[in-house]
This record gives C-alpha cells, sequence and structure tokens, in this order.
C-alpha cells in the first residue's frame, strides 16, 4: 500500500480536496515510509522541497487514529521568525483534521499560555529556549503536558547541530523523554547538510528506535549565477538598484551594518527597500515580510535571518553582496528563488574585490559538485554542561549529584565529559561560590545568584547570550530595533544621527536607566556597529577550491569581464608562489607571508605551533595566509621550523598544547565560560580556535607535495 493510502482516511481527503494535491513528492513517499514504521529520521530537500509535510503528515495520522488530550507532537524551530512564519501553514493542517496547533515562544502572552495549560493544542511549536522554560516554570505541570508526547519534529535542523544551542536541545529533548510515557520519535529536517548520518546518529540520542536518512535523489537543474565586480558599497547599491527594478528580490549582506548602509542608498536611488536582520524590531521585521509579499517591485535588504526557510513569497532574484562564508549558505539562500513553474534559481554576486569574486567561484564550483560543508558535532560542550546543571540545582530546590550526574550523561553533547571531571567541576564550582552541596543537594551559589538572579533567574533559560542593548523607539513609541551599549555611549543627543532599518535616525535623548534611546528622522546616519566575538574563519575545502580556481587559467563561468580581470590579475600577483614545485611561501623586506589556504581554524593553528618554537616571532594571519616577522627570521629558520612542528612528538607533546591553549586570546565564547575551571576554559577556546588533527593532517600533505 502507498504512504498516502496508509494515512487517516479523513486527512487523505484533506489532502485531496482541501489542499488539492493529486499525489506526494517522493521526498514525501519516503519519509512516510519511515515514519509509519517508527524509524527516527533526517528528512534532506532543498528548500520548498515539501520536508514540513513530509514530517507532519504521517504525524497527524497517529494522532488522527490515537486522539490525545495533551501534547502529541512537537515543531521546534531555530528562530521565532520562522515559528510566526509556519504558524497560518501549521494551523492548516491541524484544522483541517480537527486539531489545534498553539505557539509559545518570548512574545507570547501571558494569557495565552494560560487558555493553552488549560486546554493544550495537539501540536506545540516552540524554540528551544522557550521549552526549557516551559520546563521549569512552576505554573506548568510538564508531567501532565508532554505525559502523551509521540514525536518531535526540528526544522533547520542543521542551524542548531555542532553548536550550544543543539547541545541545549538535546538536553531539552531528554528531559522530555522522561516525562513521556513513549519513545520520542525524532524527526530533523534539513535543506544542505554534508554529514547527515553523523546529525541522524546525533538526534538519536537515548531513543532506541532504529533511525534512517531521508535523502531522494534531486533532479538536476539548471542555475544562473552571475559574479559582478563593484568597488564599494555605492556601486553595490547602484548595481543592485538597477537590477532589483521590476522585481522582487532578496539582498543578503554579510553584516547588519553593511545591510542598513546598502538599504539607505538603494531607498535614495528610489527602489522600495525594506531591512531585516536581528537588531530591527519584531514590528519592523513583519511589517517588511507583509508588505514585500504583497508588493511586486521591493528588495529586502537582510542578513541570514531570511536564510532559515521563512517564506517570503514569490522571489524573482536573490542577490548577494560580498560572498557567503559556507556552501551551505550559498544553497539556502539561492533556494530561495526558482519556485514558480518555468524559473530558474539564480543568484547575482557584488564583490568588491578579487579575493571575494574568487570565493564566491569557489562556492559555485563546490556546490556543482554536491560538496557540503560537515556539520562538527561535540562531545564536550561544557557551557551547557554548567547550564543545564545550574538548571537542575534550581528545580525542586536543588539536585543530587548522582541525579545530576545520571541526568547530563544521557546528552550525547556531554558523552565526552568522564565522571572525575564532573567531580572536579563540583569542586570548582563550590569553592568559588558558584554551588553550594547542602543536606546532599546541589544548590546554586551566591556567585550564580549575583550573576543570573535578576527577574527569577530569566537571563539564566537561554544558552546564549547577547552584548547589552539599548532599545530604539520613534516619537509614537514604535519600536525601531535595538543598539549595543558601545555604540550608544558615542552618541550625542540632538546631534549624532545613526541608520537603522535601513532609515537615518537623530537620537534625540537617551536613558540609560532604562536602556533607552529617543529618535526622530534625520537627514543623514552613520553605520551603527553590533560588536562582535570571533573572527570569521573560512574552512579548509573552500579555501582549498580557490587556491586550484588561481592556480588555473581557465576563465571562470559567470563572471563579468571586470570581475574575470580581477582574478587573472590575481593569479599573475601569485604566480610565483602558487606555480608546481614552487615553495608557496616568498620573503621580501624581512617579512615571509606563507600561503596555505588552509582556512581560518588551520592557519590559527599553525600560528600557536610556530610561537610555541619562535616566540619572538610577530605572525599575522588570514584564511589564506599567514605574514611573518622576526628579526631573526630567515628561509631556513622557518624551514627548520616547520621540520620540527610536522614532527609526531610535537603534535603528542600535552605539555606544548596547555601552553598554546594558555597563550590564546580571552574571547568571550559563553556567559557561562567563566564558570568553569580555568583548564576547561582553555579547552573551549582550544576547541573554538583550534584544529589539531587536521592541522597535523594538513602540514604533512603540505611537506609531502
Amino acid at each position: 500500500m502507498s504512504v498516502f493510502g496508509r494515512l487517516a482516511p479523513n486527512l487523505q481527503h484533506a489532502i485531496v480536496n482541501r489542499l488539492g494535491w493529486s499525489s506526494l513528492r517522493p521526498v514525501q513517499e519516503l519519509a512516510g515510509e519511515a515514519l509509519l514504521c517508527g524509524s527516527n529520521a533526517i528528512i534532506l530537500a532543498p528548500t520548498a522541497g515539501g520536508k514540513t509535510e513530509a514530517s507532519l503528515f504521517p504525524l497527524l495520522s497517529d494522532l488522527v487514529e490515537r486522539p490525545t488530550a495533551t501534547v502529541g507532537a512537537l515543531y521546534i524551530a531555530p528562530i521565532k521568525a520562522l515559528l510566526n512564519n509556519q504558524e497560518t501553514r501549521l494551523g492548516v493542517y491541524t484544522e483541517m483534521v480537527g486539531m489545534r496547533r498553539f505557539v509559545w515562544h518570548g512574545d507570547t502572552t501571558p494569557s495565552q499560555r494560560k487558555a493553552f495549560l488549560q486546554e493544550p493544542a495537539q501540536l506545540l511549536m516552540t524554540t528551544p529556549e522557550s521549552l526549557e522554560v516551559m520546563l521549569v516554570s512552576r505554573s506548568v505541570d510538564e508531567r501532565m503536558l508532554f505525559a502523551d508526547l509521540r514525536a518531535v519534529v526540528i526544522d533547520e535542523v542543521h542551524a542548531l547541530a555542532g553548536i550550544d544551542r543543539g547541545a541545549h536541545l538535546m538536553s531539552v529533548l531528554e528531559r522530555l523523554q522522561r516525562l513521556s510515557r513513549h519513545d520520542v520519535q525524532r524527526i530533523g529536517l534539513s535543506a544542505t547538510v554534508g554529514n547527515p548520518r553523523d546529525i541522524a546518529d546525533w538526534l538519536q540520542g537515548t531513543s532506541l528506535r532504529p533511525t534512517t536518512v531521508v535523502d531522494p535523489p534531486a533532479p538536476p537543474r539548471a542555475r544562473r549565477l552571475n559574479v559582478l565586480l563593484e568597488a564599494g558599497e555605492a556601486q553595490t547599491a547602484r548595481a543592485a538598484a538597477q537590477i532589483a527594478h521590476g522585481h522582487k528580490s532578496l539582498l543578503f549582506c554579510q553584516s547588519r551594518a553593511r545591510s542598513e548602509a546598502i538599504a539607505q542608498q538603494m531607498r535614495q536611488r528610489g527602489t522600495d527597500v525594506f531591512v531585516h536582520h536581528s537588531a530591527v524590531s519584531k514590528e519592523e521585521r513583519l511589517d517588511a515580510e507583509k508588505e514585500f509579499q504583497a508588493g511586486s517591485d521591493a528588495c529586502v535588504v537582510c542578513t541570514s535571518t531570511l536564510e532559515l526557510g521563512i517564506d517570503v513569497g514569490d522571489l524573482d532574484l536573490v542577490l548577494q553582496s560580498e560572498a557567503p562564508d559556507t556552501v551551505s549558505s550559498f544553497l539556502q539562500r539561492l533556494g530561495r528563488t526558482g519556485r514558480r513553474t518555468g524559473q530558474v534559481p539564480n543568484m547575482t554576486f557584488f564583490c568588491e574585490n578579487a579575493e571575494s569574486v574568487l570565493q564566491a567561484a569557489a562556492l559555485m564550483e563546490l556546490a556543482k559538485n554536491g560538496w557540503v560543508e560537515r556539520v562538527r558535532l561535540t562531545t564536550r560542550c561544557w557551557p551547557v554542561f554548567v547550564h543545564q546543571l545550574l538548571l537542575l540545582c534550581l528545580k525542586e530546590d536543588g539536585v543530587v549529584v548522582d541525579d545530576a550526574w545520571a541526568q547530563l550523561s544521557r546528552v550525547p553533547d556531554f558523552s565526552g565529559i568522564t565522571r572525575e571531571e564532573f567531580e572536579r567541576l563540583l569542586q570548582w564550582m563550590i569553592e568559588d561560590e558558584s554551588l553550594i552541596l547542602a543536606s546532599g543537594r546541589l544548590v546554586v551559589g551566591a556567585k550564580v545568584e549575583r550573576k543570573f538572579g535578576r527577574f527569577n533567574f530569566m537571563s539564566l533559560y537561554a544558552v546564549f547570550s547577547s552584548p547589552q542593548t539599548y532599545v530604539v523607539q520613534s516619537h509614537n513609541r514604535r519600536t525601531i530595533g535595538t543598539l549595543t551599549q558601545d555604540f550608544v555611549d558615542s552618541l550625542v543627543p540632538g546631534v549624532s544621527c545613526f541608520l537603522l532599518g535601513g532609515r537615518p535616525w537623530l537620537a534625540s535623548t537617551i536613558d540609560h536607566r532604562d536602556r533607552l534611546v529617543s529618535v526622530q528622522p534625520g537627514p543623514r546616519g552613520r553605520q551603527p556597529t553590533w560588536g562582535g566575538f570571533l573572527p570569521v574563519f573560512l574552512g579548509r575545502k573552500l579555501c582549498t577550491q580557490m587556491k586550484a580556481l588561481l592556480s588555473s587559467d581557465a576563465r571562470l563561468p559567470g563572471l563579468t569581464p571586470a570581475a574575470q580581470d580581477a582574478v587573472d590579475e590575481y593569479r599573475a600577483d601569485l604566480s610565483d608562489v602558487l606555480a608546481s614545485g614552487a615553495d608557496g611561501y616568498q620573503l621580501t623586506d624581512r617579512q615571509l607571508e606563507w600561503f596555505t589556504f588552509a582556512g581560518g581554524r588551520i592557519n590559527t593553528t599553525l600560528r600557536a605551533s610556530l610561537r610555541a618554537l619562535q616566540p619572538d616571532w610577530m605572525i599575522v594571519l588570514d584564511n589564506f595566509s599567514l605574514k611573518i616577522r622576526g628579526n631573526n627570521l630567515t628561509v631556513a629558520l622557518f624551514q627548520q621550523t616547520l621540520a620540527e612542528i610536522a614532527a609526531d612528538s610535537f603534535w603528542q607533546d600535552e605539555r606544548i598544547w596547555t601552553e598554546i591553549a594558555a597563550s590564546l586570546p580571552d574571547y568571550r565564547l559563553s556567559k557561562f565560560q567563566t564558570l568553569l575551571p580555568p583548564e576547561f576554559q582553555r579547552e573551549l577556546l582550544a576547541c573554538e580556535l583550534l584544529n589539531r588533527s587536521d592541522t597535523r593532517q594538513w602540514l604533512q600533505e603540505w611537506l609531502m607535495a
């Protein structure tokens, strides 16, 4: 029997008569087979490829045939915007079989939550952080609410796996598993991921169900890709305005500041522009999405906030300022177009220099060959380990040490942490007054109370932290967005203007107590800053592809003549160091530049390795090379030092790597970082900035080439 024939009869009827479907797509047939047989699954399909229905129809069918009075299925999204975007769509699917869905996130009102708790919907839509709040809230009877939970769908699962929020999600899922009387079915949805089997194994957790990857072959599709060379923001805005005229388009930028600057200049040229990024207020973003969907000649200038599956209607064009950092992002953005019959996916890059042109060309080549980045999974996620430990200590007035370990050790992202290390962490946190051991139970200490205790520990529920922000409001009290503390400190009321939402604003007053900036429309504006934490690392595969394109003399597809000329000039500049048999480095004016094209993390590890043996060398790096200066620097000494760090003994010497970890910049990766013992803090930084195994392999291959 077909998958469609196995669905509940009233769901079959609704699919045909309400949705007008005559058949299911291949991904929906394959996913339905796996899910109806009870498997966990990772479901892969392009954007708008039918993944949502592939996961939900089998779950709704089960809920029709085995009704529940509480939550039977969860739909989890990484961002609120995606929940808001899917709210109507999933509401149609539940309503057509006589069920309800409910959306719970930070904007859900207390009265709405109270009504849901009194009469739960069968499908709950939420984020990991909001789910956490539900599980620790005294007003939520989580044992009743989730006792009959059957399945969890995680949308855009690749955006969570391998980072702190993914570890947090898995911690929450394992706690839900203890509340439900079922082995909760786990389903992840993704358009682009290079290692789906690893993601499936990670999502499996303690579930005993079989797991499968649903990845139907995608028929080849034509793509229209163009790479332009534009000298700066003004030129990019001019070219984008010309190309976007008469079309609906998205223009992706790599930073919020750049999106603001380009949006303002496009608007000055008469383009109907909306701005969409995380510092623009919810009201402004929703208005942008609504007005954009209703129009036919408009452009949304955005960051990655519109990369994750949010439906803004049929698009004609995707534009890209500079090049994204990954093939995954490129494919996600490209997939926003080409949905209408007769259309093909298309993207136009606006690049400022030859390096950016080359990066765009390398992304296109890797995507054409079917390569996508692998998600780096972890088994030693210390920040979330501490986060979950603190929440256990808050729940029901403390937790017994053995019970805490029993719960935490179930999470795959903590599976590399030993019981001995857990005891070491407890000892440190007790001595540091972060925890108290009283009557055999762990409770939070004075340090945690001071750091997170305000507003009933609300800041503790979110794993990630953001810079301190000020709300920006117009004269009619409309919220425009947010600015960081350091930028607000530079503003002079009545004088300073800045850009936000693509428009210039004059700072009228600044209320530091309530963290509020009141504004009125201004004649001009400067780009605000929102801070940053880590450098942008490009991956080894992308950088290697860029080197391969540089080493070739072939013309690159999609490049305008000016963009191709810039690449040819770049090739000529590096011809001596990239030629077959060349050393790959050159010494000029007491500076040696080593062209590795190995990516940021490997280059950071190489710099740390070189400085471990030559501490007087000054080394500046990017994703493609290391620039080395030193009074004693010679090619011979450089070659000798390379030979020393290539030896197996160097990479196996833990004393050296402990010293290297201690010398790393003190980046703040997590708000829980300072609660860790020093050695675990160093490990956290080293895991983020360094990659010993890949660097060792790369160096040995480089020396043998």
